[in-house]
């Protein structure tokens, strides 16, 4: 066999070791971070639960998810350890590290400024808008005129043919 033919095959196989490679590597650092779990560390389970570990022993690992509220879980099923400050952040909403720009919840103390507005002081001068229910003998009124409205548009879209004009060409 010539080594154009067989050059496939080895960069497949090559592709296989790298992948198997890694993948072991991400499993050494998951047992790792499991063996380094201690009481009192908060952790993530892969479903998602947030609590804090109790006790640590071979293959079990017993959390506390609130008062009262003590689970035993399997040591794989634990997904990441948190530092202190994280999983306070999620689990209780305690930020420690705010940057001192803060960040205003509208955008209207981005854009006040000392002197009125001519615009903000025209606007509060006209009426109020009546947003009210009105009677069934306004409104019948108010759909005549509209219908009248509308009739009268639709006269002024189409000019009115004369003798001798066509649409044909």
């Amino acid at each position: 066999m010539s080594l154009v033919t067989l050059l496939p095959f080895i960069v497949l196989i090559g592709a296989m070791i790298l992948m198997t490679r890694s993948a072991k590597k991400k499993q050494q650092q998951a047992v790792d971070m499991r063996n380094q779990m201690q009481p009192g560390s908060g952790v993530r389970t892969i479903g998602g639960m947030y609590a804090t570990v109790k006790e640590v022993s071979e293959d079990t690992v017993l959390l506390d998810a609130g008062p009262g509220v003590e689970l035993l879980f399997a040591k794989n099923s634990i997904g990441a350890v948190l530092s202190d400050e994280e999983y306070n952040r999620i689990v209780h909403g305690i930020e420690h590290d705010l940057k001192s720009d803060v960040v205003p919840d509208d955008a209207s103390s981005l854009t006040e400024t000392d002197e009125p507005s001519d615009d903000a002081s025209a606007a509060s001068d006209d009426k109020p808008i009546d947003l009210g229910k009105k009677d069934a003998s306004d409104d019948a009124a108010d759909e005549t005129a509209v219908a009248k409205a509308d009739e009268a548009k639709a006269d002024e879209a189409e000019p009115k043919k004369t003798d001798g004009e066509s649409d044909a060409k």
